[in-house]
């Protein structure tokens, strides 16, 4: 299994740039930040002493810089400002690993301990906290509690040097929502309809095609998903609407007059493993979400983060594969020159980098031999919680849902067979695109632009 590297980014693929779509009359767009996945302000938060968010606001706009090298530097700085503000906001859920990467504070996890891991953490003091079985992969999932006075990272490490075959890692939380403050989005009309020519080529689907998602929560009333099918897990029943997770889900399924997802009819299954929780979208979470998913034996899953390897996360993603799942993952947006990111940086994982209208990948976007596909990234309309209702959004987090749902209809259940001649469909029909596109460019006809709106 992969290890831990230091430089690695936990900048997620869904931190990026949204845009109101400012479309009335003599109204430019005006810049605005999503709230993904985010973690929620708690009693006796520090964030508001914490960064400068005009100094945040400087480093975006140095994202739209030519230059490679200022862009990078802009991207480190950011990166290092979500980090240091995540871990200061909640100090009682989070602590740093060894390379800074937020954990879950003095929480190790085990995949299927033989007896001898389980009296190698004995020894160490932990203590058992919870135990996921998961069946339909043939593995447990184990949580252990580090004691009060030893360092998580000085119990991981005697951990594994007394079961070097065991596997044990930190609970490492995949967030990197910005917390900066955005402009006010401007509102959409009452008698805004869409325009004809830019409803999207998308079609109705059959009623037997599924399809997954790991992300934050969807807002069911918003009016893309009236007629919508979603199967929801996590957050104990709870529905925790979050931006994310909705403009994700109605670029997947969504529809309405004015707007058009790529999957309008598929059954959604939705796991939420954020649910405004300080803890929300750890490694343990998005493997109990993988485990849901492969019991439902849904065949192709869309997952819209990024973060470092994480030998749990690992692992789950060995397993699903194994079994003929297609897991469908964006790239990241920490640049070309960023290291691989996670999971879509893991064998057999189909890695999605996103492209502007003229096909180039976005400047933001990650590079290297884990893009499998483009597809649009930019300049596309998706459902928002609140007014207005609609807003731009970028980035490779929301290109990523459009693959997942094109491939959805080739694989209704897991097989690796029917796997592999799902790519191998979807690659032909793509179009090259020159570099850092993968096999190509799909899903260019599901880009909903700003000028589909009136």
């Amino acid at each position: 299994m992969p290890t831990l590297r230091p430089t690695y980014s936990l900048l997620r693929s869904c931190r990026c740039l949204l845009l109101a779509l400012g479309l009335l009359a003599g109204a430019g767009p005006a810049a605005a930040q999503i709230g993904l996945p985010g973690l929620p302000q708690l009693p006796g938060s520090v964030s508001s002493r914490l960064g400068d968010n005009g100094l945040r606001e400087r480093l975006r706009d140095k994202l739209l810089d030519t230059t490679e090298s200022t862009r990078k530097v802009a991207l480190d700085q950011i990166r290092s400002l979500n980090m240091r503000e995540l871990l200061q906001r909640h100090p009682a859920q989070l602590e740093p690993d060894p390379a800074g990467f937020p954990i879950v504070r003095r929480e190790i996890l085990a995949w299927s301990p033989s007896e001898a891991g389980l009296a190698a953490a004995a020894a160490v003091r932990l203590t058992e906290t919870s135990r996921q079985d998961m069946p339909e992969i043939g593995q447990v999932l184990v949580t252990f509690r580090v004691p009060d006075g030893v360092e998580t990272a000085d119990a991981l490490a005697r951990l594994r040097a007394a079961d070097p075959d065991g596997s044990y890692d930190f609970n490492h939380v995949y967030t990197g929502a910005d917390a900066a403050g955005s402009a006010t989005a401007s509102p959409l009309g009452p008698a805004t309809r869409m325009a004809a020519s830019g409803a999207g080529a998308a079609g109705a689907v059959g009623g037997d095609v599924r399809v997954g998602l790991v992300d934050s929560g969807i807002d069911g009333s918003h009016e893309v998903f009236e007629n919508a099918r979603i199967v929801r897990w996590g957050c104990d029943g709870a529905t925790r609407p979050a931006s994310h997770g909705t403009a994700v889900g109605a670029l997947m399924i969504g529809k309405s007059e004015r707007f058009t997802g790529a999957a309008p009819g598929a059954k959604l299954y939705a796991a939420d493993i954020y649910c405004d929780q300080p803890t929300g979208g750890s490694a343990s979470q998005i493997v109990q979400a993988l485990a849901w998913l492969a019991k439902e034996r849904v065949g192709v899953i869309n997952i819209s983060l990024v973060g470092p390897p994480n030998q749990m996360l690992g692992r789950v993603v060995l397993a699903m594969v194994t079994r003929g799942h297609l897991l469908v993952a964006a790239v990241g947006n920490d640049g070309p020159a960023a290291p691989p990111l996670y999971p879509a940086s893991y064998p057999g994982v189909v890695g999605v980098t996103g492209i502007d209208p003229k096909r180039h990948p976005l400047p933001e976007a990650a590079r290297g031999p884990q893009v499998m596909f483009a597809a649009p990234g930019s300049q596309m309309a998706a459902a928002a919680i609140g007014t207005p209702p609609y807003k731009l959004v970028r980035g490779t987090s929301f290109a990523s849902p459009l693959v997942a749902a094109l491939l959805a209809p080739r694989l209704p259940s897991p097989s690796p067979a029917q796997a592999a001649d799902a790519i191998s469909a979807l690659a032909a029909s793509a179009s090259a695109a020159g570099d850092g596109t993968g096999r190509g460019v799909v899903a260019e006809n599901l880009r909903i632009p700003p000028s589909a709106f009136r």
